[in-house]
């Protein structure tokens, strides 16, 4: 092979190890005007995680980040004007810090991770802060935009993959073996799961409290998720509506609500890291997007997933822990029969899901994160875990994690 033409600069570097360091987030809240956060702006929300990841690392010199990376599915309002940026200045990092803002709909914050995540391991970056933001209740998902009319008229997408909630039902047209009554079961589960963890104490440590302000109500402060129903059974989700098809199978117990939320997270070069004493909470494997039919977005893990397996060398039986993003129950069991795992398994979503929690839009990716790299400090045992989600206009997206504390096992 010729030499190449131009010389690497002398201080290029070689592909390095990406850390995440630890993420946070605000208690995820009900949208509209009775939620927690009906009276709070979208990037005060940013604001605060960003400040508790300052608070909680005083060690990381806040003029060593070198770049905000924040998703918002509805880039308007107080969620638009370069969120990254503006949100960076408000919460009182230097001018010298540079931001930006992401769209990938349901999956913006694992996108904004994998973006400074290339930087980092490519050299551009040596720290970085990512994740996302979505006030459903000021913002709806769709709010102000206008789909080129050829979207459909030229039959480029069946017209309900505009609606996420017909395209989970479309999923379960195209699995017929995918009931009702096994995604109401899954849902339960998510709930119990999510109850249990909360007694436990696994979830909580990572959450933000946030002042909060109602024009009724007056000043709050927000410690927990609004949205979870501890003790939903079974014979409680089956008797709900189904809004999106008479006869239907998706309902609002079934899937995730319509919720308000932040997160965010530090990610690193695994060196600077260690020069700066910041913890290693996991290590990037790797990861990949696919593309689905529109129509069935909720399939989309699925390829995204063996794209990255195939990439990365490894297999599905290599995977400890699994955090799936809990949009729609059918979709979760879609993926889970598509690998031959057992909806009941304990290395699934162990601490419940977006059907208990919520699923504030394009925040959830970091949510997932998080809780895999609090779970992988307990697990020793376990080596490869991952979080992966499906996304709007027919996507998926899975990143694969390393466990540092990894003794031997799994």
């Amino acid at each position: 092979m010729a030499a190449p033409a131009t010389p690497l600069a002398p201080n290029a570097r070689a592909v390095r190890n990406v850390a995440f360091v630890e993420g946070v987030r605000t208690p995820f809240g009900k949208a509209g005007d009775k939620g927690i956060y009906a009276g709070t702006r979208a990037d005060d929300l940013v604001v605060k995680v960003i400040r508790e990841l300052l608070r909680r690392h005083p060690e990381l010199p806040p003029e060593r980040i070198d770049d905000v990376a924040i998703a918002a599915t509805t880039q308007t309002g107080d969620q638009g004007l370069t969120i990254g940026r503006t949100a960076a200045l408000l919460a009182g990092l230097p001018k010298s810090v540079p931001g930006f803002a992401i769209d990938r709909m349901c999956a913006g914050a694992m996108t904004a991770v994998t973006s400074v995540a290339g930087g980092i391991g490519f050299g551009a970056y040596d720290i970085a802060i990512a994740g996302g933001v979505e006030h459903m209740g000021r913002h709806p998902m769709g709010e102000g935009v206008d789909p080129n009319p050829r979207i459909v008229a030229d039959k480029l997408v069946d017209p309900t993959a505009l609606v996420m909630g017909q395209t989970a039902e479309n999923v379960h047209d195209r699995y017929p073996e995918i009931t009702k009554a096994r995604t109401d079961a899954y849902a339960a589960q998510s709930q119990e799961r999510y109850a249990d963890a909360v007694k436990a104490g696994k979830i909580g440590p990572e959450l933000v409290p946030v002042a909060t302000r109602h024009a009724e109500l007056g000043w709050g402060l927000a410690t927990e998720d609004e949205p979870p129903r501890p003790g939903t059974t079974v014979e409680q989700l089956a008797t709900l509506k189904t809004p999106f098809r008479p006869h239907g199978r998706v309902t609002a117990g079934n899937a995730a609500g319509l919720n308000d939320g932040a997160t965010g997270a530090i990610l690193a070069d695994e060196a600077t890291a260690r020069e700066l004493g910041l913890p290693i909470g996991m290590r990037l494997v790797g990861y990949a997007f696919a593309g689905v039919e529109p129509e069935v977005m909720g399939i989309g893990p699925v390829p995204a997933t063996e794209k990255v397996l195939a990439r990365t060398g490894l297999s599905i039986s290599d995977i400890g822990l699994f955090e799936i993003n809990e949009a729609f129950a059918v979709q979760v069991l879609a993926f889970l029969d598509h690998f031959g795992i057992d909806a009941a398994d304990p290395r699934v979503n162990p601490w419940g899901g977006a059907i208990a929690c919520g699923h504030p839009l394009a925040s959830s990716g970091v949510r997932l994160m998080t809780q895999l790299s609090r779970q992988f400090a307990e697990r020793p045992d376990v080596r490869y875990g991952i979080t992966t989600m499906c996304i709007g206009i027919g996507m998926g997206g899975t990143v694969i994690w390393e466990n540092p504390a990894y003794e031997g096992g799994k």
